[in-house]
């Protein structure tokens, strides 16, 4: 097998095992936001895979150029990724608790016109453009050690491998949006609760996986 489909395979599973992480973020999303167009959908996957793109690329100009203090640094990114993902995560879960308060008593006023429509009251908190790059550098900066992994490639053979692992978030996230925009229509009221739990879950897991 030559190193170039070996780099190419090698990139591939990189890229599934990176996405995990964007893809349940994915999978929140989508039950936060049932509405969500497909247009919108591609965006919001774009900003996943530039991330994921990224990372990667810094990680290896860090092993190249500055190897000594990434190896500092490398003992926060559990640390950033739980604070970011608790902080977002936590945000969503109280904008569930409201939405369902704001059901239950029959008026609030996230509600317009007092109508608590469980539909409009999901969407009352649609993801916005600073929630989704907390969230793309809060799944992709533990990517960042990849550049270890990649550290014999030259220049050109990391961007192809980067490229890659890109592309294969994109594609993973657009599915786990698709995903999430079809149960959060399903789980209505109680989507935002159960996507700031995923939220706050993957920091956890992110968390505890880097500290051990």
């Amino acid at each position: 097998m030559s190193f170039y489909v070996l780099l190419i395979l090698n990139s591939v599973l990189l890229g599934v095992g990176l996405a995990m992480d964007a893809f349940s973020v994915s999978l929140a999303n989508g039950f936060a936001e049932p509405k969500m167009k497909q247009a919108r959908m591609l965006k919001i996957a774009g900003v996943y895979a530039f991330f994921q793109f990224l990372m990667p690329a810094i990680g290896w100009f860090l092993v190249h150029e500055a190897l000594s203090f990434f190896e500092e640094f490398q003992i926060f990114i559990p640390w950033i990724a739980l604070i970011l993902l608790v902080y977002i995560g936590g945000k969503l879960l109280l904008e569930g608790i409201r939405s369902k308060k704001c059901i239950n008593n029959g008026e609030c006023e996230n509600c317009p016109n007092r109508e608590c429509d469980i539909k409009e009251a999901v969407n009352a908190g649609e993801i916005t453009f600073k929630m989704l790059i907390i969230q793309g550098i809060a799944t992709s900066i533990d990517a960042l050690s990849v550049g270890f992994t990649i550290a014999e490639y030259n220049g050109y053979e990391m961007l192809v491998s980067a490229l890659i692992i890109g592309a294969v978030t994109y594609i993973i996230c657009f599915f786990g949006l698709k995903l999430g925009t079809m149960f959060g229509t399903r789980l209505a009221g109680n989507a935002k609760i159960l996507g700031g739990l995923i939220l706050i879950g993957i920091g956890l897991e992110i968390f505890i996986k880097g500290m051990l």
